[in-house]
């Protein structure tokens, strides 16, 4: 049970965050209209990119030891609690059909588990050893990246994950929105984007929420186009499972080749519907699998692929 004593130096320590600090001005914000909210809501999110801009270094470097540990094989895993996991989650299932990734290649632990997704657990936040033992069960090694994400940066299931991340030897990223935050400071690549105090006091799914996916677009975009997963500025690892991305897999070979719809749906047929393969295929002029082997041996780097194709 937690006592006064345990409260009061919790409260000290709120009170000393960015995130947490009441704003004045805004003690009457219920009094405006709604396009006066509105407004204000919309100013204040105009700042963030700006925040983000301050930490591009960071951001880069760590998004570069990320993409070397998964080029031998690791995985990237997001770290975090309530709003912070749950960003991580969605970036995390967004990448299978954007960058045909395995599903276990790019995962999302939130404390609590699926369920926290919609339904607050309570008190899973407060322990670093769940999040060990999470990490445990999806069979951490050395070759992982893991990113540990919390507006505040004092969670603890978050600088625990860091911290049995980091002793295993796995590559690790703290994501926080406070300067001399504890888990930038237990991380190997510490990243802190200061979006200042909220709209609406403490609540950190705000402008701490929208850095947040910000940078989590940052790390799994860049990592991926640095895996090879795209052809310039097309997604050619994009998995076709519904209409939809049939029709954007012809449009994206029709982009990158410029070939005619007849020549392209014979690619795509000769291909398995692999995009990347087909665009090999008509560019390089190889058949099937030809452009397999090629892009195998490329480590599915297209340009390497073409290449190679083109090469006596």
């Amino acid at each position: 049970m937690t006592s006064t004593a345990d409260y009061a130096q919790l409260r000290a320590q709120l009170d000393t965050l960015t995130t947490e600090a009441f704003r004045p001005e805004l003690a009457e914000i219920d009094r405006r209209s709604t396009l006066e909210i509105a407004r204000t809501m919309n100013d204040e999110d105009t700042t963030v990119p700006a925040a983000v801009a301050e930490r591009l270094p960071q951001i880069a470097a760590a998004i570069d030891g990320t993409a070397a540990r998964m080029a031998d094989g690791g995985r990237l895993i997001y770290a975090g609690a309530g709003t912070a996991g749950r960003l991580g989650v969605l970036d995390a299932s967004e990448c299978p059909p954007t960058f045909n990734t395995d599903p276990g290649e790019v995962l999302g632990l939130i404390a609590g588990g699926p369920s926290a997704m919609v339904t607050a657990v309570e008190g899973a936040e407060d322990s670093k050893e769940l999040a060990a033992a999470d990490l445990a069960a999806i069979g951490l090694t050395d070759r992982d990246t893991v990113v540990g994400i919390s507006a505040s940066g004092r969670t603890p299931y978050a600088i625990g994950a860091v911290e049995h991340a980091r002793a295993l030897g796995a590559l690790t990223v703290g994501l926080s929105c406070n300067a001399g935050s504890a888990l930038a400071a237990a991380a190997d690549h510490g990243i802190e984007v200061v979006v200042g105090p909220e709209l609406l006091t403490g609540s950190t799914r705000l402008k701490a929420g929208t850095a947040q996916k910000l940078v989590l677009n940052m790390v799994s975009t860049i990592t991926m186009i640095r895996l090879g997963k795209t052809y310039g500025n097309l997604m050619v690892d994009v998995r076709a499972s519904n209409e939809k991305l049939r029709a954007r897999s012809r449009r994206i070979v029709a982009l990158a080749t410029g070939a005619p719809d007849h020549e392209i749906e014979a690619a795509l047929a000769a291909t398995d519907g692999e995009v990347k393969n087909a665009i090999l295929t008509l560019l390089g002029e190889v058949d099937g699998p030809a452009a397999a082997r090629l892009l195998a041996d490329s480590h599915g780097h297209l340009r390497a692929a073409l290449q190679a194709a083109r090469t006596p």
